[in-house]
């Protein structure tokens, strides 16, 4: 339960309703038309390849009637559910694209206000986004996981704990590597000193390839005695 009364809620909300605003442009993202306030035209979100609804509630992959699929049935994740609302294939790519390398912080926003419907905020207590190696926050500027909880978190009235997780050892960059070498790769990448205990977490990040890097981080949240982690994605990569 929020300890900031009604009012000081609902006046949170609205800053941060006013923040993105702010921040849209007027013209869209992805064909260049008027869009006013919106991020998007009309037609540009209409394309957008939004995933399935039968999909599986652990992993988010595409399953025949919303069961769990085989793969989380043979070797169970460390998170518990997976919530994500695109698939990640064009044009959603070129957005979260756009955000990570082209420093398109206006995204940020727009996914969280994506991604807020898709929750229920009385499973968690608070919101942990999936932390960068201080390296790789220096060659960026930004953690975009941030950027998309800090929005999440009013939209969700739930805390942003940004300093309870660190990622402590640099890694090669998972798109680099082979699917089989990215659970390898991220081993051993989190530390964290925080009492997780009775705490459900909600993990955010943008996209989830083989799910490695979440997987890792909830390895790290459960071992400090997280009750459960959801994640919370922007995309999810499809198996082709």
């Amino acid at each position: 339960m929020s300890i900031l009364p009604q009012a000081s809620r609902h006046a949170l909300k609205q800053l941060g309703q006013r923040l993105i605003n702010a921040l849209m442009p007027g013209s869209c993202l992805l064909c260049g038309i008027d869009s006013g306030l919106a991020l998007l035209c009309p037609s540009c979100e209409e394309d957008l390849p939004v995933l399935a609804t039968t999909r599986c509630p652990c992993c988010a992959l595409p399953s025949t009637y919303g069961e769990r699929c085989g793969a989380c049935l043979k070797t169970a994740p460390h998170f518990d559910c997976t919530v994500a609302r695109f698939r990640y294939d064009f044009p959603a790519n070129r957005l979260i694209h756009a955000l990570k390398y082209g420093h398109q912080l206006a995204l940020a926003p727009w996914f969280a206000q994506q991604l807020a419907p898709l929750i229920d905020p009385a499973k968690f207590d608070r919101i942990v986004p999936l932390p960068l190696h201080p390296e790789r926050l220096r060659e960026r500027g930004f953690n975009q996981s941030v950027e998309i909880a800090k929005v999440l978190g009013i939209c969700l009235d739930l805390p942003v704990d940004r300093s309870s997780v660190l990622r402590t050892r640099p890694t090669p960059r998972q798109a680099d590597l082979p699917l089989k070498e990215r659970h390898r790769n991220v081993r051993g990448a989190f530390e964290s000193t925080t009492d997780f205990s009775q705490q459900r977490v909600l993990l955010i990040d943008d996209v989830m390839t083989s799910g490695a890097t979440v997987n890792e981080c909830a390895r790290v949240l459960k071992l400090h005695g997280a009750q459960s982690v959801g994640v919370a994605i922007v995309a999810r990569a499809l198996k082709h």
